[in-house]
């Protein structure tokens, strides 16, 4: 088992990893810098089946308001809610290189000297990720400075990306990756479960090709059915099923066995606001969910790696 995991956890859970690396408490400074996506003629137009006009936003995120005062407003709250010590700034919505290399530098610049931030998160696609900006992420990397990016895979099955309109192959994800990888950089794949049309044996064909890259991280969402999107759509017209929150358990426990047991998981479902979601309406907390998880393992008597 990995330096981050124990008998008791059964899996590297990303709040085990930041607490054994920082021994604080550590939370993510959400921001809303008003990117869209190569997959979207605006912000507000269609772009995959399952994504609303709030991309992957943090809900309590209002992208009208300038940067300074978002950094601001997180810290106060996450200070006062979480007693938060150490801040890690996270560029979460929509696909945050999606703009010219010179502006993103002089963004990046300009929202780390705002805080004494001890880590970058820039979540992306894989078709928003070159060269150029690759260098520029990597030189923000320092000994005591990590640097990380999220890429959004989903699935690794070229005919479910296309089903889904997401807009990049495979073949692009493992490009970015490749990029990514030769700086330094940290890389946090994400893939949803239950996407239409795909089994339990293409899921894990897609997390047997993440693990097979060794991903310092890695995100799982359960998929939702939101209103105001055509997979919303095609919930409400019977044409697909939503997988119900314990079977998305139990897939999880299944794809946390086939990883590396260094990869650091990062999430385990997604975060719908509730009166949004049509399916599923399972309300489970995190820390509920975890509970669920690590109660699956246990009964498989089973833990991250066993099978990679």
């Amino acid at each position: 088992m990995s330096m981050y995991m124990d008998e008791i956890s059964r899996f590297n859970s990303y709040s085990e990893y930041l607490k054994k690396k920082y021994s604080k408490k550590v939370y993510r400074v959400s921001v809303d810098a008003g990117f869209s996506c190569p997959n979207r003629k605006e912000r507000n137009s269609p772009g995959c089946i399952y994504c609303d006009v709030n991309g992957a936003r943090a809900t309590y995120l209002d992208k009208t308001i300038e940067i300074r005062e978002q950094v601001a407003r997180g810290i106060s709250f996450l200070r006062k809610r979480y007693n938060a010590e150490i801040f890690l700034l996270y560029f979460q919505a929509f696909s945050n290189t999606f703009e010219k290399a010179e502006y993103l530098k002089e963004l990046w610049d300009y929202a780390l000297s705002l805080e004494n931030f001890n880590e970058l998160i820039i979540s992306t696609r894989p078709d928003c990720i070159d060269e150029t900006k690759a260098d520029i992420i990597a030189s923000y990397r320092k000994e005591d400075f990590d640097v990380w990016v999220e890429i959004g895979l989903q699935s690794s099955n070229n005919e479910t990306l296309k089903r889904i309109k997401r807009g990049h192959t495979r073949e692009d994800f493992e490009k970015a990756f490749n990029i990514l990888r030769k700086r330094g950089i940290k890389i946090v794949p994400h893939l949803i479960f239950g996407l239409p049309g795909e089994t339990f044996d293409n899921m894990m064909d897609s997390v047997k090709y993440i693990s097979s890259l060794k991903p310092e991280g890695i995100k799982f969402h359960n998929l939702h059915a939101v209103a105001g999107t055509e997979l919303g759509e095609q919930y409400l017209k019977g044409e697909i099923n939503v997988l119900s929150l314990e079977k998305h358990v139990e897939y999880l426990a299944s794809a946390i066995e086939l990883l590396p047991s260094e990869t650091v998981i990062m999430r385990l479902t997604c975060d719908t606001p509730y009166k949004k979601r049509l399916a599923p309406k399972n309300d489970l907390t995190k820390t509920e969910v975890i509970k669920f998880l690590r109660d699956e393992l246990e009964k498989r008597e089973t833990f991250q790696g066993k099978f990679y």
